[in-house]
């Protein structure tokens, strides 16, 4: 036992010997290019350290350019991945929305909200079917009191003999009669309109 120990420690101080020369070696070793001016040497002698530097340093762990250890990652490992992190907001998300929607609909609802606005806009429904047919007869019932009251003027005109422009026209309607008739049926128009935009506010 002791031999093999022995043998051991012997070639353990020879390779500590080796490497302690190998290092000596390498630190004594010249530098691959030398400074020919003094002018120019400023800029090589920065290219040559640059070089060794890049050379013996893997720059795993060590900038180049700062000359001290790398503080970070140049780029996020993470970048364009979908974390756990990420997943859990979703579905913390997906489940605050699911439980809002919950709670509206658990509430009872609002017999207010529901109520119409006008309490007849189901008569006034039903009726605008049946007054289709009787604007229809309304309108005509207006045009022929309207023809009659033209005859009459005519009628009235022919009897009194009077004759307008000298060209023999004969006299219709008169102004007033005809203005207030038209007057008469915008009124019932605007009516109407008026009904009708009540029931689609309702």
């Amino acid at each position: 036992m002791s031999s093999n120990h022995a043998s051991l420690d012997a070639a353990a101080t020879e390779r500590k010997a080796r490497l302690a020369k190998l290092s000596a070696l390498k630190r004594k070793q010249p530098e691959p290019e030398t400074l020919p001016d003094a002018g120019a040497g400023d800029d090589e002698a920065g290219d040559a350290t640059h070089d060794v530097t890049t050379t013996y340093l893997s720059g795993r762990n060590y900038d180049a350019e700062t000359r001290g250890p790398k503080l970070g990652f140049d780029q996020n490992p993470l970048d364009g991945q979908a974390t756990l992190e990420d997943q859990a907001a979703e579905i913390a998300k997906a489940t605050a929305e699911q439980a809002k929607k919950d709670e509206e609909a658990d509430q009872p609802i609002d017999l207010f909200k529901l109520q119409p606005k006008k309490p007849n806009w189901d008569l006034k429904r039903d009726l605008d079917e049946k007054m289709k047919v009787l604007n229809v007869r309304t309108e005509n019932a207006v045009a022929k009191l309207v023809r009659q009251r033209i005859e009459n003027a005519q009628r009235a005109a022919k009897e009194k003999g009077a004759k307008q422009n000298g060209e023999g026209e004969e006299v219709g309607i008169e102004g007033e009669m005809l203005v207030e008739g038209i007057h008469v049926r915008e009124r019932e128009e605007e009516e109407e309109r008026r009904d009708r935009e009540d029931d689609e506010m309702a």
